[in-house]
């Protein structure tokens, strides 16, 4: 069943008051890709009578009015992407486009939309039940944080929307617990994975730097961020504390990851693949397109690399379905009345993490001073494709699958660390999962500036580039590799971005079209060192170029436009 979103379909199924209304920046699609949507059908699975309001109107309560007041919390969330990078480009400028909003038109989302929607509750229910922040923009606002389009230091959004609670991360276990325990009025305050506001400390935690500190000194902002990276690891994370004005954020630490088997009850919820009836008269959303007959595998990511924001809010752990849960959901899509035949997407966060993780970061926790994949890959972490490849064989032998595409992102230097089945997974990718084009994402070729942002070099690149070539003649087919390329990003010059097209052109023999301003986007390193200009690693000063016609200069000069 969809989550009632009128009236009518809470009186068809009995309900006089909802337990949960979740509000958010995304029109409801109901999918296992959507967050406000998978969050509300565990919910209702765990017994609460759950509705949705999608992109309320701002300028009424007709919409926010309608389901009248929950029982327990409204859930709030503003939508898959943070709601300033949905809404504004790199220059600041109003995106035209929304593939989350019916008709496509950016009209529906508000900027700042936690804060947007919080106010209205309030503004249209006078001393309502808490108000609870989650999802991507909660996370990634959690702490003080640098945002880029006000050019600042913000507070976490938790005082600025003036609500009561915030969940972090993926939040399953910590939304099932905070309606338990809000239905059996117990205390909320030391549920795992969830920030509130308190006048007084507890009694052990980890004390960052005050707002008001990391906003004046941009050296204390980096010793802020770094530790609050370093305590977003369920293992080895404390409680933190951060001083806002008189009153204490009060960061719990991250809820413990769910096991395979937990994973795979999450994706055993039944979801219609398809915008409401309710919104679908107000159009379709481009979103679905790539959603609709995907399967996600695994979440979390240990790529880390600088510019972003997967490990602040998914972890750096990687969480694997079984295969059997993943095999049987793509049965489930072939029962679905507009499938015909394409599973337009098999992965994650990056695809091929799957089934590889370090065992030693399972007992202990990430690594406090080295990376899983930079500046090489470490030798605890076995990378071993085989798991995946036999995956996806089994998968594409199911009745009424024509073809299986891998569209999510690859690290090629995983499939080259992999000498025992790294070119069997390529060969496989090659002649079964690709779509004419593998996208990948070397993002630059200066080594300073590869090194900044947390990538492998061009070596492997070549090879990589190499070997997709050659297998493509070995089994007869044309396809190429799109590069994803990042102008401006903290520590480029216009004289990188000179070496770039140079590279393109006498390395790649192409120039990609697929190149993109960096945006800072709150809690990831790359914002830090675009705000401070200050490597956080060894402390020293580099150049940020931060003036609008600068940033567009660099993309023209790769582009030479």
């Amino acid at each position: 069943m969809y989550l009632p979103t009128t009236r009518k379909e809470m009186d068809d199924l009995g309900w006089k008051r909802a337990d949960i209304i979740l509000i958010s920046g995304d029109s409801y699609i109901d999918s296992p890709f959507i967050g406000v949507s998978l969050i509300g059908k565990l919910l209702l699975r765990a017994g609460y009578k759950v509705a949705i309001i999608a992109q309320p109107d701002l300028q009424s309560g007709k919409d926010v009015e309608r389901l009248g007041e929950p029982k327990l919390f409204w859930g709030i969330t503003g939508g898959c992407i943070d709601s300033m990078v949905a809404n504004r480009t790199a220059s600041g400028k109003r995106r035209r486009r929304d593939d989350y909003t019916p008709g496509g038109e950016n009209n529906k989302r508000p900027d700042r939309a936690l804060i947007a929607y919080a106010n209205l509750i309030r503004k249209h229910f006078k001393n309502t039940v808490p108000i609870v922040l989650g999802g991507l923009e909660a996370s990634l606002r959690r702490v003080a944080h640098y945002d880029y389009w006000s050019n600042k230091v913000r507070r976490s959004i938790l005082f600025d929307a003036k609500a009561d609670y915030l969940l972090y991360g993926m939040s399953e276990r910590s939304v099932i617990e905070l309606a338990d325990a809000l239905k059996n009025e117990k205390e909320v305050d030391g549920i795992r994975g969830l920030c509130h506001i308190s006048k007084e400390a507890p009694s052990t935690f980890i004390e960052l730097p005050s707002y008001q500190e990391s906003a004046a000194d941009k050296k204390v902002f980096v010793e802020m961020f770094n530790t609050f990276y370093a305590n977003n690891d369920p293992v080895t994370a404390k409680t933190l504390i951060q001083k806002h004005d008189n009153r204490y954020l009060i960061q719990n630490p991250p809820a413990e990851y769910l096991t395979t088997k937990e994973l795979d009850e999450v994706h055993d919820l039944e979801f219609h693949r398809d915008l409401h009836p309710y919104y679908l008269k107000q159009g379709t959303v481009k979103a679905l397109e790539t959603i609709r007959f995907s399967i996600t595998t695994h979440r979390g990511c240990y790529g880390e690399c600088n510019c972003c924001a997967i490990a602040v809010h998914q972890g750096r752990a990687i969480r694997w379905r079984s295969e059997e849960s993943i095999i049987k959901e793509a049965k489930v899509l072939t029962q679905h009345p507009k499938f015909k035949g394409i599973i337009t997407d098999v992965g994650g966060p990056t695809a091929n993490m799957y089934g590889i993780e370090c065992s030693v970061k399972e007992k202990s926790g990430a690594c406090k001073n080295k990376r899983c994949l930079f500046p090489t890959i470490c030798s605890t972490l076995h990378t071993n494709h085989d798991k995946q490849t036999k995956l996806l064989t089994k998968l594409r032998k199911l009745p009424k699958i024509k073809k299986v595409f891998v569209a999510s992102g690859i690290r090629y230097d995983m499939i080259l660390d992999d000498d025992k089945h790294g070119n069997r997974y390529l060969e496989e990718l090659v002649e079964h999962h690709v779509s004419g084009q593998m996208k990948i994402a070397p993002e630059h070729s200066e080594e300073d500036v590869l090194k900044i942002m947390g990538k492998p070099g061009t070596d492997s690149l070549l090879e990589f580039k190499k070997r997709f070539e050659a297998i493509n003649r070995k089994v007869g087919k044309k396809q190429f590799l799109t590069y994803y390329m990042i102008a401006a990003h903290p520590g480029c010059s216009d004289k990188d971005m000179k070496r770039l097209r140079i590279f393109a052109e006498t390395q790649l023999k192409h120039i990609p079209e697929q190149v993109q301003i960096f945006t800072p986007t709150p809690s990831t390193y790359s914002s830090l060192m675009y705000w401070t200009e200050i490597d956080p690693f060894c402390k020293k000063t580099y150049f940020v170029e931060k003036t609008p016609q600068g940033r567009e200069r660099q993309k023209r000069i790769f582009l030479k436009r």
